[in-house]
């Protein structure tokens, strides 16, 4: 009875019993939390999860482990907490007034609001790595354009979404009358954000009109790379110095884009010059050689042309023009090393050489000895 009688004893308006089963709830919910995580991660990954993908579990596990803890932790927390009260020698306002109350009903109540819509947004977010996977199986690049689009727009949908959330629950806006007032205000908006809107038009322009795709190599401006990412406001091109350039997708859809993933080949042409001193012969023999090496080339087309073509200030220039197999730029690069080791051999095997610039300057004597 004495026992019973400890128990009520008050400390700050509140009995030991209370702060005992305070103190209970939270040990228990600590205890289990990682438990109770676990069993949630589960029941998640079986409504989103990819049964095909044996890593995909521990993946979707890393993804929502810690907004999981979070929103636990804080379920604890006000479970734990609720079983206390404020003492009424402090004369707290109630929740309805602004006040502690209310700042610690509403923080609670933003706090888990936060953890479940995060939890959203990395499910989401696994959502678009399951996507991705089956994707890179699939030959067509329209699927790699799409899912980060599509996986964009979801994230955007559950902010919005929990924005209204939380506007509606904790700061008791009514969205139905704010939904009416941002449309009497949507010019006004529209005009703000002209240039947002007009990237955001030029993405749907990309993805519908399909100039290009992730993965093909673009030139627009004086930017060169490949396409890596095509976003809401922009889109990322990897240049060949491996460096990522931002570009707003209002420019690709306005400027002249040249798409060289779509080319057949690559086409390379260029001079060389040789030496005065050279031989008709010579030149004929250098110019058939070097024609029969673009032809016999494996990575070269039948339209290359070498031709003996101008009298230079100081060489005799001699064209050479061919198209390498295929749009690849690795290919071209390599293959026109082949060729220009292979001109040089031809050059100096025939006895000539490639001539630089000079000036021979005559003197004429005309004084009467």
């Amino acid at each position: 009875m004495d026992q019973l009688e400890f128990l009520q004893t008050e400390f700050l308006e509140n009995s030991i019993k209370s702060y005992i089963i305070f103190g209970s709830i939270l040990l228990l919910g600590l205890l289990l939390k990682s438990l109770i995580s676990s069993y949630l991660r589960k029941i998640i990954y079986k409504l989103v999860g990819d049964k095909s993908n044996a890593d995909g579990k521990s993946e979707f596990d890393q993804l929502l482990k810690k907004p999981l803890n979070y929103f636990l932790l804080i379920i604890i927390l006000f479970f734990s907490f609720n079983s206390l009260s404020f003492p009424e020698s402090w004369n707290l306002v109630s929740s309805d007034e602004v006040g502690i109350k209310m700042i610690l009903d509403k923080g609670v109540s933003l706090l888990i609001i936060l953890t479940v819509f995060w939890t959203l947004l990395r499910v989401v977010d696994y959502v678009g790595v399951r996507l991705k996977y089956r994707a890179e199986k699939t030959e067509s690049k329209v699927d790699d354009q799409l899912i980060p689009f599509a996986i964009e727009i979801g994230k955007v949908l559950v902010v919005i979404f929990g924005v209204l959330i939380i506007l509606s629950n904790i700061f008791d806006v009514n969205v139905a009358a704010l939904a009416a007032g941002l449309g009497v205000g949507g010019v006004a908006v529209a005009l703000a954000s002209k240039e947002s809107l007009e990237n955001l038009l030029g993405s749907f322009t990309i993805f519908f009109d399909k100039p290009f795709q992730v993965g093909d190599v673009i030139t627009v401006g004086a930017i060169t790379g490949v396409v890596e990412k095509v976003g809401f406001r922009s889109t990322r091109v990897r240049t060949f110095d491996k460096s990522v350039v931002t570009v707003p997708n209002k420019n690709l859809v306005n400027a002249e884009l040249d798409n060289l993933g779509l080319r057949p080949v690559r086409r390379v042409k260029f001079n060389i010059g040789l030496l005065y001193n050279t031989s008709v012969d010579q030149i004929k023999n250098i110019v058939n050689d070097i024609q029969k090496l673009l032809d016999e080339h494996p990575d070269t087309t039948q339209e290359g042309k070498v031709r003996f073509l101008e009298f230079g200030d100081s060489s005799l220039n001699i064209m050479i023009l061919y198209f390498t197999n295929g749009p690849d730029w690795e290919v071209m690069i390599n293959t026109q090393q082949e060729i220009n080791f292979k001109i040089i051999e031809i050059v100096k095997k025939h006895g000539s050489d490639f001539a630089f610039p000079t000036r021979s300057i005559y003197f004429e004597n005309n004084l009467k000895s």
